[in-house]
């Protein structure tokens, strides 16, 4: 979905939007809509803090991980990150793998990978620097137009608006829109009506106001009409249909998937093997195993596993853990166990991953996992049963 822009120049100024409000008489409710809501924002806008400077790569780093993130886990690993990459070069530089390690934990690894060849990109590029311009913020990996659109408004105050799924949900309440959310009629309403409302020169400011309201007070579920700022102009509030606001399409079904792992010890060292860049989790490690298939046992489908994807001869001695975690729409219960190797050929065959390791325990802290294996470790590093060759 491409957003509407306004302003196609370098200049952060807005003149150009400023001369066409001049030009034609604006709504009076669209005006006191701004108003309402950047004075809401000035009072109680959230002290985050990539709003402290709003240096371009603060702001990109801080939209790339608020995707598919709660906001109070993301300032966690963002301050984190800033840590050991306070600059786009440090990111450029570094090896994917530890790349990955800082990323481990907020999902949707392809966001780090992406962001890691476009701080390249930038510094091969555009001399270390955060371009200005959509188009070219478009052209770099990982930034969709969404999210060109949040960098070029917020880090530079171009005259662009935003419609992230916060946003769809308080225009479609404030105008009271009854087509389903995901729709493309509906789609161009909602981008209409959000350029309609974007004040010249102050889009850093309102953009964030509408992300605010969207976050603190027009929540999915149970939202805090009474404390909005703009509930006096909410159509959907006046006609008593805020929770039939946004029109949303039924979710599908979780999907259970049951899969189990082994955790292949031999001489004091662990096997880890490196997923392969195009496939899920891509790049990140991993102990082998995959997915029951019918009429197999957990510790069947490890041994069968192992032979599959390095070529080994394992045994399974005991269980370990059984986790739970959820991707997408799956929820995945996941078997872990320990294995012995049986011979002495530590050299695999590896037809599923691009890389191995034979590690000590203590070092797994230094890779990035999936969810599930992730939380298999942790239970090991507390407990370390049938972990000890």
């Amino acid at each position: 979905m491409k957003l509407p822009r306004v302003c196609h120049s370098c200049a952060s100024d807005g003149s150009s939007r400023q001369d066409k409000d001049r030009r034609k008489k604006l709504d009076p409710t669209i005006v006191s809509i701004r108003r309402a809501l950047i004075d809401w924002f000035g009072k109680t806008g959230r002290d985050l803090p990539w709003r402290r400077d709003y240096d371009p790569y603060h702001v990109w780093i801080s939209e790339i991980m608020l995707q598919q993130t709660q906001m109070g886990r993301g300032v966690i690993y963002y301050k984190r990150w800033l840590e050991r990459f306070p600059d786009i070069r440090t990111v450029a530089e570094a090896e994917e793998r530890e790349i990955l390690k800082y990323w481990e934990g907020l999902g949707y690894y392809a966001r780090a990978r992406n962001l890691h060849k476009a701080a390249q990109a930038m510094v091969d590029r555009h001399a270390g620097c955060i371009p200005q311009s959509y188009e070219v913020l478009l052209s770099l990996p990982g930034i969709g137009p969404y999210t060109a659109a949040a960098i070029a408004s917020i880090a530079y105050n171009h005259d662009i608006a935003l419609a992230d799924a916060n946003v769809e949900r308080i225009l479609a309440r404030l105008f009271d829109i009854d087509g389903p959310i995901k729709n493309s009629t509906t789609k161009k309403i909602i981008n209409q009506k959000a350029l309609e409302l974007l004040p010249a020169g102050a889009a850093r400011i309102f953009n964030q106001a509408l992300m605010d309201l969207g976050g603190l007070i027009c929540t999915p579920k149970n939202p805090a009409c009474t404390e909005c700022p703009v509930a006096e102009f909410c159509s959907a509030l006046r006609a008593g249909r805020v929770h039939e606001r946004p029109v949303v399409s039924p979710s599908g079904k979780t999907i259970p998937i049951e899969m189990a792992t082994g955790v292949l010890t031999h001489r004091g060292l662990l096997f880890i093997q490196q997923r392969l860049a195009d496939d899920v989790w891509g790049s990140l490690w991993e102990f082998p195993g995959g997915r029951l298939e019918t009429g197999e046992t957990p510790e069947e489908t490890v041994v069968r596993e192992y032979r599959e994807e390095t070529g080994f001869a394992v045994e399974v001695v005991a269980g370990i853990t059984t986790v739970i975690h959820h991707y997408m729409k799956y929820r995945v219960v996941l078997h872990g166990f320990s294995c012995r190797l049986i011979g002495e050929c530590t050299e695999p065959l590896l037809h599923a991953a691009q890389d191995f390791r034979w590690i000590a325990l203590q070092d797994l802290a230094q890779y990035g996992f999936p969810a599930g294996h992730r939380k298999l470790i942790e239970y090991m590093k507390k407990s370390s049963p049938g972990v000890s060759p």
